[in-house]
Parts: structure tokens; sequence; C-alpha cells
């Protein structure tokens, strides 16, 4: 009997200290991170057919023309914003230069 209640004990608390020690499951694992833009934007430019085709310089020209496309939209897109706002169509001459070039250096759009 001294031997069972000894046992017991002694399970008791390794399993006590062993959970101690060990962090929880929710920590102990790290949380996936969604991809950041530029990994989006390499993946899909990886994706495409013609990447795959393409070796040496020619894949770095067409890899560099991908990602720089994605640029040319969201510039594309603030010149649209800001030639839609109405501030823009009362201005003229140098008075919508500057509105534009403010308009247009904001990170916002």
């Amino acid at each position: 009997m001294k031997k069972l209640l000894s046992l017991i004990a002694l399970g008791a608390a390794l399993s006590f200290n062993a959970s101690a020690q060990t962090p929880p499951a929710a920590a102990a694992a790290p949380a996936e991170k969604a991809p950041s833009a530029q990994q989006s934007k390499m993946k899909t430019c990886n994706a495409d057919p013609k990447a795959k085709e393409l070796k040496g310089d020619e894949r770095k020209a067409f890899m560099k023309e991908c990602l720089s496309a994605n640029k040319q939209e969201k510039q594309q897109t603030k010149m649209k914003t800001c030639n839609a706002d109405p501030k823009a169509k009362e201005l003229k001459g140098d008075a919508r230069k500057a509105f534009m070039k403010e308009c247009l250096s904001n990170k916002a759009a």
C-alpha cells in the first residue's frame, strides 16, 4: 500500500512539474502571418506561365516588369481620384498643379 501511495504521489508531482514548465499549446505554436503585399505580388508573378519558361536575365526583366505593373496601376488610380476631386475641377494653372502634386504625393490614396 505504501508503494502504491508513493507511486501516485510521485506521478502527481511529476505531472504537476511537467505542466508548470510546458507552455500552453497556443503560445507554443506561433500563428502564421498573412503574406505581405510584396510576397503576394511575387507569388502572382511567379505563377505566370511565361515566368516558368524564362531563365536568367530574361526572367529578371520579366519579374521586374511584372512587379512594377502594380505600381503603375496604383499611380493611375491616384490620378483618377485626384482628378475627380471637386476642388481639382475648380482650379486652373499653377494652383491646379500644386493641388495635384499634393494629392498625388499622399500615401493614403
